[in-house]
């Protein structure tokens, strides 16, 4: 049994979750000072005003990995501004173009693909946790994303809730820079591999829960998903942009998700 759920069984509620908001705290700060001063951070800050509402009254997709991206003609993305994620490059080959931006803030994804993310030529936003793994560069953009403090952020420059899944840093990226429009894809919200939530665990043959086999392969080390907690920031998301008179709607070939309107993909072109 780990400490936090011998800490649960012999405390009372209120002391626990108090007990537990105040390591939270603790962690935030101690994260604060170097994520906020370093110069890496403060010229990412800097950059990150000038792409402020860059991309007011267009349209965003959010290309999520799930296996329904198999049934999505992508091509028609070609001319289309794109966020895509964690290896989402493993498609560019075959598509014969790159997405507008990349996104990634999980530590094992970036610990293990480091290499191709620093490879990698267009705008990139990752979280300041990988400045372990990867050098500074002009299109490089640190992000001070955190497992806590349940929010959806208009501000990137600041602190970021990731709310267990990328996407959700992803649609706050896409409301800093102005998008009126934006429309998920890839975003399956279904995954074969079960157990508990952010359990890490090491692939032992094909991936089955993305769109290709070798996403995270065998010996990938991954974290288990969060259906719930992922439930949770999209609402947060769907009214933000609501409440800006903006919308975020899903458009993955048979996806589970429930949180946003669903449009039929095709209908969008």
């Amino acid at each position: 049994m780990t400490l936090k759920e011998t800490l649960k069984n012999i405390l009372p509620e209120p002391l626990f979750n108090s007990a537990r908001e105040t390591r939270d705290a603790w962690v935030r700060a101690t994260l604060w000072p170097e994520a906020t001063f370093h110069p890496w951070r403060q010229e990412t800050v800097q950059q990150l005003h000038d792409l402020h509402d860059s991309q007011k009254g267009k349209r965003c997709f959010i290309i999520g990995n799930g296996p329904s991206l198999r049934n999505t003609d992508m091509s028609k993305l070609k001319n289309e501004k794109t966020i895509g994620m964690n290896r989402i490059y493993l498609m560019y080959p075959e598509l014969g173009f790159q997405t507008s931006y990349y996104l990634c803030v999980n530590d094992l994804v970036i610990e293990q693909c480091a290499a191709d993310i620093q490879a990698l030529t267009l705008p990139r936003f990752v979280s300041w946790r990988s400045r372990r793994w990867l050098k500074k560069e002009d299109n490089l953009f640190f992000l001070h994303t955190t497992h806590t403090g349940m929010k959806f952020a208009r501000d990137i420059g600041g602190r970021l809730w990731e709310g267990a899944t990328v996407t959700n840093v992803a649609l706050q990226v896409a409301f800093y820079l102005g998008f009126d429009q934006v429309v998920l894809i890839g975003v399956d919200h279904n995954f074969t591999t079960q157990g508990k939530p952010n359990t890490t665990v090491v692939s032992q043959g094909d991936d089955p829960n993305h769109f290709s086999p070798v996403y995270f392969g065998k010996g990938f080390r991954w974290q288990l998903p969060d259906l719930e907690t992922s439930e949770l920031a999209y609402t947060l998301a769907r009214e933000t942009y609501q409440q800006a008179g903006r919308e975020v709607i899903d458009a993955t070939v048979g996806g589970k998700l429930r949180v946003f309107p669903r449009v039929d993909y095709d209908s969008l072109f």
